[in-house]
């Protein structure tokens, strides 16, 4: 099974989710509660919110990737919010191991995808993921050595590009694009998380998680499953990517098979992972090998 992961998930990919599948997410009124810098009486999602606080607390000490979990959980049980962050990953990792967005032995670009909708004047209004986008972005250039220019920036705001589905699904497009073996990719969501009845016969719970884009009404949701062909079996061998996503139903928001939430203590893999999925990946890639020599001999005949 490791082998066919690492065949169809070249990539390193490492997921904090705000929240299980079954559990919804929640906004903060006012990030100032958990000390983050400049709150400004601003709202926040309580995901980006708790980590930014224990990042920040931490003042880059040495932490594992369970106690980043566990923090987490602690702030946000504090705090009143009873959902439980969660990790998941393309291998299977000791989580017992020092929590790093990038390798120390990384000599790679490092670029950002950060994606922030509140859905201004809609029906389900939030209040604080331009602001989690923002705090974010801070964090990665002031802390893990990003550079602005290197980040592509999605937000409901017309200074930004327009978080709609189209512009979102590029942007995994292009990070896939440009993505070479060394570098490191940080992926940030806050906004809506979803959950449609899976048509496909791949969850085991019978449900797809989603995305909700700014233009969901016209242009429906973004699935799971389009995360994974799009982005997570596309990214290049050697690429580090570390995603957060804050939003509702994100446990499984990209199909990773290995997981574990914040009130365990081992990773193990995810009973809901479908190994077809690495059927697909492997019928694709032998499809294109098959296709390849088809032309070649075409090519040979015609010659």
């Amino acid at each position: 099974m490791d082998a066919k992961i690492q065949n169809a998930i070249p990539a390193n990919f490492v997921m904090i989710s705000g929240s299980e599948d079954k559990q919804t997410s929640a906004d903060v009124g006012n990030v100032g509660s958990f000390s983050l810098p400049d709150p400004a009486g601003k709202a926040g999602g309580a995901c980006t919110s708790a980590l930014l606080k224990v990042l920040n607390e931490n003042q880059g000490r040495s932490m594992s990737w369970i106690d980043l979990l566990h923090r987490m959980r602690s702030i946000l049980k504090s705090k009143g919010f009873d959902q439980v962050p969660q990790l998941s990953s393309s291998r299977m990792i000791d989580v017992k191991n020092p929590f790093e967005i990038v390798p120390q032995e990384s000599q790679g670009r490092r670029r950002a995808v950060l994606i922030g909708i509140n859905y201004e004047g809609q029906q389900g209004q939030l209040s604080g993921c331009h602001n989690d986008a923002n705090n974010i972005k801070r964090y990665l250039i002031g802390k893990q050595g990003f550079k602005e220019k290197d980040m592509l920036i999605l937000i409901d705001d017309d200074r930004h590009h327009s978080p709609t589905r189209k512009n979102i699904l590029e942007a995994f497009d292009r990070i896939v694009e440009y993505s070479k073996s060394g570098d490191v990719v940080f992926i940030h969501y806050s906004g809506h998380g979803g959950r449609v009845r899976d048509t496909s016969g791949d969850e085991a719970d019978g449900y797809d998680e989603t995305l909700i884009p700014l233009d969901f009404k016209r242009a429906g949701q973004i699935l799971d499953d389009d995360l994974y062909k799009r982005l997570v079996t596309k990214i290049a061998k050697g690429v580090t990517v570390v995603v957060l996503m804050d939003s509702c139903h994100s446990g499984t928001a990209l199909d990773l098979p290995y997981e574990i939430n914040a009130t365990q203590s081992k990773m193990s893999l995810n009973q809901g992972f479908n190994s077809g999925l690495l059927d697909n990946a492997t019928s694709v890639i032998g499809c294109c090998i098959c296709a390849f020599y088809l032309f070649q001999m075409l090519g040979s005949a015609l010659d």
